[in-house]
């Protein structure tokens, strides 16, 4: 089921595409407003699906691989044949419904003009989708509308997550294959943050901070799940972990939430960054992971804010002092009901690295 916020992404694309046909009819041919929005959505909606990857995704893939001078020329040829088939079709289905009236041939070939035109509404959608993308959906909204330009007192989830054994792995087999791995375990973490409307704020080097509102992360009990579907999702694909790589990704957890200022800081380079004794917390609890010998850590101040899903268990592990914060804090230790002791989390009493 398509969440709303992604149904109301794509109402908002698909009548920014209609009114870019509307315009145009009304400005070349004064008239025809209804058709120009057909044509349009034929030709430009099918651009976005396939940047989307929602379309064709090893073909995207495939694309996205190639040198910058191939995939420019191939992108070219992409684009052309797939607004021709876009206007080829939407022209035939009006024709054949009488809508219009012109020659069959007139209705088929591809005008330089629309072609021009369908490449710059075309690109200019999929210009902002990746800046989109790139930033992520909150931190560009919140950039678009200026709502962090004065420092803003609010309540977030944080999430840390910190590959176990990245240093020796680097010894292994050097940097470049170790962004490889890193990469790839990014990628793989994307969706399951995507699909519970989670942000990933920041990657330092083989960690990743991902933040939610708090109304938000609590709803559903939705950074818990998110940790342990991104430990399913790695576990799924284990085939490809080692046979590509030799070894499994393990990882270290922590979740903590509460009170932080947000702010958007910087001239040249902006950024939307969070202060306050919320986010060391969540930092040193991760830390704990080691000496506590668990994978997957919560503060027991979160916890108790949210009703955890009944497949998951948690245990308290008592109060403890974490560098920088006046009292002790909290701490209680996750574990999934569905996997007993999987390879991708630390095990249990595992030496400090």
């Amino acid at each position: 089921m398509l969440k709303r916020g992604t149904i109301v992404q794509w109402l908002v694309l698909l009548t920014v595409v209609a009114l870019s046909g509307v315009l145009y009819s009304l400005v070349v041919y004064g008239e025809r407003p209804l058709i120009g929005a057909i044509f349009s959505l034929s030709i430009c909606m099918p651009l976005v699906a396939l940047e989307r990857r929602m379309i064709f995704p090893r073909f995207y893939n495939w694309l996205h691989g190639l040198s910058t001078p191939a995939y420019l020329a191939m992108s070219l040829l992409v684009y052309y044949v797939t607004i021709f088939i876009g206007f080829a079709a939407a022209g035939a289905f009006l024709k054949s419904a009488g809508i219009i009236r012109e020659p069959w041939i007139k209705t088929l070939i591809l005008p330089w003009e629309v072609v021009v035109y369908s490449f710059a509404v075309g690109s200019g959608i999929n210009f902002v989708l990746r800046v989109r993308e790139l930033l992520g959906r909150d931190i560009f909204v919140s950039l678009l509308t200026g709502r962090y330009r004065k420092p803003v007192r609010e309540e977030r989830v944080f999430l840390f997550i910190d590959l176990v054994g990245s240093t020796s792995f680097a010894e292994k087999y050097g940097d470049l294959r170790t962004q490889q791995y890193l990469g790839t375990l990014f990628n793989v973490l994307a969706e399951p943050v995507r699909r519970h409307d989670g942000a990933i704020d920041d990657y330092i080097g083989d960690a990743v901070i991902i933040t939610w509102p708090l109304k938000r992360g609590l709803r559903d009990a939705r950074c818990v799940r998110c940790v342990f579907d991104i430990i399913a999702e790695i576990e799924k694909r284990s085939a490809l972990w080692l046979g590509t790589f030799g070894q499994m990704p393990r990882l270290r957890a922590a979740l903590h939430g509460g009170e932080i200022i947000t702010a958007e800081i910087g001239v040249d380079h902006h950024k939307i960054a969070y202060f306050g004794d919320t986010v060391n917390t969540t930092a040193r609890l991760e830390s704990l992971c080691r000496t506590l010998g668990h994978p997957v850590l919560i503060s027991q101040e979160l916890a108790t804010r949210m009703t955890l899903p009944d497949d998951i268990r948690a245990e308290y592990l008592g109060d403890h002092a974490v560098r920088g914060r006046g009292q002790p804090l909290g701490v209680m230790a996750l574990t999934s009901m569905r996997q007993t002791q999987p390879s991708n989390i630390l095990p249990l009493a595992r030496p400090a690295e």
